[in-house]
C-alpha cells in the first residue's frame, strides 16, 4: 500500500440515474478503490437518487417534490437505461445479460464501494430541491457536501470525472 502523501486520488460526478451511466460510475469508482486509490464521488441532481435506500418510495414535503419522486424514483433497483430502455424491456435484457456473465449489479456495487471506503457525497443543493434528508439514503454515505467542496476534491484528484 503506498503512503498517504503518495496515494493516488480520483474524483467524480454522478449526475444521472440512468443505469448507463451510474454502472460505469461504481465500477470505476470500485475498481479504483480496490487498486488503492483514494475514491470521492459527488452525486448531483439526478444522481442524488441512487444513494438513496431501495426501500424510500415518496420523498419530499410539498406537491413538487413528491411528484418528481415519483417520476424519478430513487435506489439502485429501480435503475432504468437512458438508451433502448423500450418500456422496460431494454433494462430487463441488460441487467439479465449482466447476471449470466457475472457482472456486479449496481446495488452490489454500491455496497461494494461502501466496505471499499469510496466516499459517497450527496449535494446538499440537490438535497434541498428534491427534499431529501439523510434519513433516505443508504448506510456508509458522508455528510453532505456543496459544489465548491467537491471542486476542491477534484483540484487535488489525479483523475476527475464527470458520467
Amino acid at each position: 500500500m503506498m503512503s498517504s502523501d503518495q496515494t493516488k486520488k480520483m474524483a467524480m460526478i454522478c449526475w444521472s440515474s440512468d443505469l448507463d451511466r451510474v454502472w460505469p460510475v461504481l465500477i470505476l469508482a470500485t475498481t479504483a478503490a480496490a487498486s488503492g486509490l483514494e475514491v470521492d464521488v459527488f452525486f448531483t441532481f439526478w444522481g442524488l437518487r441512487v444513494i438513496q435506500k431501495n426501500d424510500v418510495r415518496v420523498t419530499g414535503d410539498n406537491w413538487m417534490q413528491k411528484a418528481e419522486s415519483l417520476v424519478d424514483p430513487g435506489g439502485t433497483n429501480r435503475l432504468k437505461l437512458g438508451k433502448i430502455n423500450f418500456a422496460g424491456m431494454g433494462t430487463k435484457m441488460i441487467r439479465t445479460l449482466a447476471t449470466d456473465h457475472k457482472v456486479a449489479s449496481p446495488t452490489e456495487l454500491l455496497e461494494m464501494a461502501v466496505d471499499l471506503d469510496v466516499r459517497l457525497h450527496p449535494c446538499q443543493m440537490t438535497m434541498d430541491l428534491y427534499g431529501l434528508t439523510k434519513d433516505d439514503f443508504i448506510e456508509g454515505i458522508q455528510p453532505p457536501i456543496g459544489a465548491a467542496s467537491f471542486i476542491n476534491m477534484a483540484v487535488e484528484a489525479d483523475i476527475s470525472m464527470l458520467i
